[in-house]
């Protein structure tokens, strides 16, 4: 059988697998871990290219990893603010020392001990983010502080990714752990370097092109990966590095939309190998072990999380709700034991264990955040002891834009500058580098990208905003603008911009609220010059000298 049909049935088995867990409403990474299962068990023949598949999985994990770094913004780390610390580090350091000693109840060696016990301590981003954002909680106060210790433990894991060299290491000495420092270091000194000087002055020639735009983040990414691997660092350290390198760029909105759906192709790969991986025979042995462990994630980390919270003056509902976010293990720990594999620390077995968590807390935690709500009301009156009679969550405050705008050109240049004048809060999305930088420069809130890309509307938080306007003369992706919106925002207020009168009536009747015709409004406003100065020289002076001020104050590229 050639390679390409291979590789062709086991996609076919994975979007029919794919199916199935969207009608019993799972996560898709069950359903690939699955997958992998059925076919090394069933269908051996069609994971036979293990070669291929493993190469597409650590293309997967270094993308991963690299739109994990991509959102390490300073902004963002700054942000994390002394909830999201402490919870982060708390839950952590809490989950692993008590799983550390689970693990060596259950018989294994200290090695494989160390790695399950910190495999169980870090929560899926991708799962979670899906979860709260599906119920339209992103927004709320639990949803940002779960988004700010989840991006600690993407912090802590970028530590171990630097560490693992280290245990891997035969000749570990303190030579050889100085001569690895200085490398590491070096290699850190120069990204950040490169990253300060060089990469923001091609930024707008590499952004001009959507495509250049594309290959290049994906060239660095592996690129920078591949330098960290040719120096005795992991694949997953590189590709975390070259993300963050990238993290202050006006374009790192764009590229994390660009990148989602290439992650999520190869990241299949992986979760398919690892299934593949598991040994069916031994998994019911391995039951008994795998509840305990579940036990201590499912149940376990949730009271920890609640605990931590509950003495930092947090409400109980927040604090259950929070703690329900870490009632599964993520990706990470998944690639974090297979890493351990590859290095010949753990047995197949382990990595099966591990992964039997990874499915039965994944599964569990799935219904555990969906339906927070109705285990509240069940739970709440033994929920007291997780909660301080003085709280604080009445000083939480969270900002949100009033106004979106879509295009910073001439019609938006106007929009934005007045909206600035009223004070009203708003985020300008725009396509063009020149103009993102100058904007920025002059301290509005801009953010590169383009309409037509429906992965960045779907990353905004469009929940909240009051109005929505596209100044871009293009229906089709005004029109999905407007599908995307009103699934989020059934009330915001929808403005499109056509010159075209049939696409005027073709806006309307998708539904928006009002469509700009800048010809139109022109020939309305040099009707109403006339009306007002007629034959007055000195009139038409007037309005020449103020537009000509207004025009040399756009900032044209």
């Amino acid at each position: 059988m050639s390679h390409f049909v291979e590789f062709s049935l086991l996609i076919t088995l994975a979007a029919s697998v794919s199916m199935f867990m969207k009608l019993i409403k799972q996560p898709l990474m069950i359903g690939h871990i699955f997958t992998g299962l059925i076919a090394g068990t069933f269908f051996a023949s069609i994971v036979g290219s293990v070669e291929i598949l493993s190469l597409f999985s650590e293309i997967g994990i270094a993308i991963l990893l690299f739109l994990v770094g991509l959102h390490l913004h300073p902004k963002n780390i700054k942000q994390f603010g002394t909830i999201s610390i402490v919870t982060g580090f708390g839950q952590v350091i809490i989950t692993s020392t008590i799983g550390f000693f689970i693990a060596l109840w259950l018989g294994l060696g200290t090695l494989p001990a160390i790695y399950v016990s910190i495999a169980l301590a870090f929560s899926s981003t991708i799962i979670v983010l899906k979860l709260i954002g599906d119920k339209g909680d992103i927004d709320s106060l639990y949803g940002r502080i779960s988004i700010g210790f989840l991006l600690v433990q993407d912090l802590i894991a970028i530590l171990l990714m630097f560490m693992l060299p280290l245990v891997a290491s035969d000749s570990l000495s303190v030579g050889s752990i100085t001569t690895m420092f200085i490398q590491g270091l070096s290699l850190l000194v120069a990204m950040y370097l490169i990253s300060q000087h060089i990469i923001p002055r091609l930024n707008n020639f590499i952004a001009s092109s959507r495509e250049l735009l594309f290959i290049f983040t994906i060239a660095w990414g592996l690129g920078i990966s591949a330098l960290f691997y040719f120096f005795g660092f992991s694949i997953e350290s590189g590709a975390l590095v070259a993300g963050i390198s990238l993290a202050t760029l006006p374009t790192r909105r764009e590229i994390s939309a660009r990148l989602t759906p290439v992650r999520d192709f190869f990241i299949i790969m992986f979760f398919i190998l690892l299934g593949a991986q598991m040994e069916f025979g031994s998994i019911a042995s391995l039951i008994p072990s795998a509840l305990a462990l579940s036990a201590l994630v499912l149940i376990g980390n949730p009271i920890i999380l609640m605990s931590i919270m509950g003495a930092l003056g947090y409400k109980k509902k927040t604090s259950m709700q929070t703690g329900f976010t870490v009632a599964q293990i993520s990706e990470f720990s998944l690639i974090f034991i297979a890493l351990g594999y590859k290095l010949g620390h753990l047995s197949a077995e382990v990595v099966s264990l591990v992964t039997l968590v990874g499915l039965i807390t994944i599964f569990g935690s799935t219904y555990l955040i969906s339906y927070s709500d109705q285990i509240y009301k069940l739970l709440e009156r033994y929920l007291g002891i997780f909660e301080r009679k003085n709280t604080k969550e009445a000083s939480e405050e969270n900002k949100n834009y009033e106004v979106v705008l879509f295009g910073a050109g001439h019609v938006g240049n106007k929009i934005f500058r007045e909206l600035n004048k009223q004070n009203i809060s708003h985020l300008i999305i725009d396509h063009n580098p020149g103009n993102v930088q100058s904007l920025e420069k002059e301290g509005f809130d801009i953010q590169y990208g383009d309409l037509t890309n429906i992965e960045l509307i779907e990353s905004l938080n469009l929940s909240g905003t009051k109005i929505i306007i596209s100044t871009i003369d293009d229906p089709d992706s005004n029109i999905l603008l407007f599908e995307s919106v009103r699934k989020v925002n059934p009330d915001a207020i929808m403005i499109a911009t056509t010159n075209a009168d049939e696409n005027a009536l073709l806006l309307y009747d998708t539904g928006f609220d009002y469509v700009i015709m800048p010809h139109l409004l022109g020939s309305q406003h040099a009707a109403s010059l006339f009306e007002q100065y007629k034959f007055s020289r000195d009139g038409y002076d007037m309005m020449r000298h103020h537009h000509l001020n207004e025009l040399r104050s756009i900032k044209f590229s």
